[in-house]
């Protein structure tokens, strides 16, 4: 019911899509978070994403678990990257599946701020004026 990763290599939609997929499921929703080309009004030269992965992991199963408690939902695909990444390529996707799309979208949306919130993956910004870790905590 949850398929959890946190990985170097390019994330794969269609993958997440295919493990969330339930025959009694009438919705699937994705959220994609993709790297912008600015922030604050600075131009983002790239971005860079590290993990205290065995915590990283824990955490993440555990969000999914609280969704999977928390909304009428299938399925769950929680995938993140790491290492450096360019504009327009893809560190996050959260797909779910719901047998209808309100708890789908309901739960993507519960994820992803959790995510943000308690997960310890760290992101650092590359600007055109200088290199800055978003946070120093999660």
């Amino acid at each position: 019911m949850i398929d959890i990763k946190l990985s170097p290599e390019t994330l794969n939609l269609e993958s997440c899509n295919v493990f969330v997929a339930d025959p009694a499921a009438g919705a699937i929703v994705n959220f994609i978070g993709t790297v912008r080309n600015e922030t604050k009004k600075q131009k983002v030269l790239r971005l860079e994403f590290e993990a205290y992965e065995k915590m990283a992991l824990s955490e993440m199963k555990k969000i999914a678990n609280q969704a999977l408690e928390k909304f009428d939902i299938k399925k769950i695909a929680l995938h993140h990257r790491t290492g450096v990444l360019d504009i327009s390529e893809i560190p996050v996707i959260i797909s779910v599946s719901s047998a209808h799309r309100k708890a789908a979208f309901l739960a993507c949306e519960f994820i992803i701020d959790t995510l943000k919130q308690s997960v310890p993956i760290w992101k650092k910004e590359f600007l055109e004026n200088g290199e800055y870790w978003v946070s120093a905590t999660p």
